[in-house]
């Protein structure tokens, strides 16, 4: 069924409750025509020879997954409009005053802390890999920004007379704005002024190193289909020298070249494992 805002997600994840053999994920189905007995693959699978069954496209929905925030004295977890109230002061601004769907998890009100998923209407169709850059440092769960990661809507199972505490398990959150704002994507981008204390700009190293994390960045993200792993891994292990020099470190290489990856089509795990390798192997030195 198609979805054109928010007020038409919320019936459809209300009947989602009742469906533990459902799930949500943000691919879109690669053949249509199969429905049964079909894996999850973003990518051929290379010892048994199946196809990829779902392919990576922008969404104009967001899920975000917000598990153990603490939880204030006085705030029920049965309250899920103000456990909602909790979790949306930790986003970014943009999502201040924006209508949400909230959804406790199968562990809210059993485990401690809040422990909800929002869902959210954006501004325009949004990729996973924006998704991963835009909310890099929110305290939320990346995995649910990948195509193939299943998002599990149903309400637990409970048995033996036991009884479910919350009263409800899906709520709107009443805010004024329709949609989140999403940044351009250049504005995603590593900008070219490095936030203080993130590379040292104020020697000459840093300034050198600053210049090559941006130029690497960028051949990353424009990398095609068959160079992108090449590429990420010649870019990595070129940073990875100027992380042995002390211009720059392995948490600004991991961070922007990891969104740069994604950008260009990566699996997460292969970029991580590639950047992960270069910088223990850094080009110029001994293996």
């Amino acid at each position: 069924m198609a979805i054109d805002g928010l007020a038409a997600f919320e019936p459809l994840l209300s009947r989602l409750l009742r469906r533990p053999d459902c799930a949500v994920v943000r691919g879109a189905i690669a053949d249509p025509t199969r429905k049964h007995g079909v894996r999850r693959l973003l990518h051929p699978d290379p010892d048994t020879g199946d196809m990829a069954t779902l392919r990576d496209v922008p969404r104009q929905w967001l899920a975000l997954d917000i598990d153990g925030l603490l939880r204030p004295d006085g705030v029920d977890p049965a309250n899920l409009l103000a456990c909602a109230r909790v979790a949306v002061a930790e986003l970014p601004a943009a999502f201040h005053g924006a209508r949400c769907v909230v959804q406790a998890t199968a562990s809210h009100g059993f485990a401690p802390g809040v422990r909800l998923r929002l869902w959210y209407w954006l501004s325009r169709p949004t990729s996973g890999a924006e998704l991963r850059l835009w909310l890099r440092a929110v305290p939320v769960d990346h995995s649910v920004f990948g195509a193939a990661q299943p998002i599990y809507t149903a309400a637990p199972i409970f048995v033996d007379g036991a009884r479910d505490p919350l009263p409800e398990r899906i709520a709107m959150v009443p805010d004024t704005l329709e949609a989140v704002t999403v940044p351009p994507l250049s504005a995603l981008m590593p900008s070219r002024k490095p936030a203080a204390g993130v590379i040292r700009e104020t020697t000459r190293t840093g300034r050198y190193g600053f210049a090559a994390l941006v130029s690497a960045t960028a051949r990353v993200a424009r990398a095609t289909d068959g160079t992108r792993h090449a590429t990420l891994l010649a870019e990595a292990r070129g940073l990875g020298r100027l992380v042995e020099t002390g211009a720059l470190t392995p948490r600004d290489v991991t961070v922007a070249l990891s969104g740069a990856a994604g950008m260009a089509g990566l699996d997460d795990r292969e970029a991580a494992a590639v950047i992960g390798w270069a910088l223990v192997h850094p080009a110029g030195l001994r293996a």
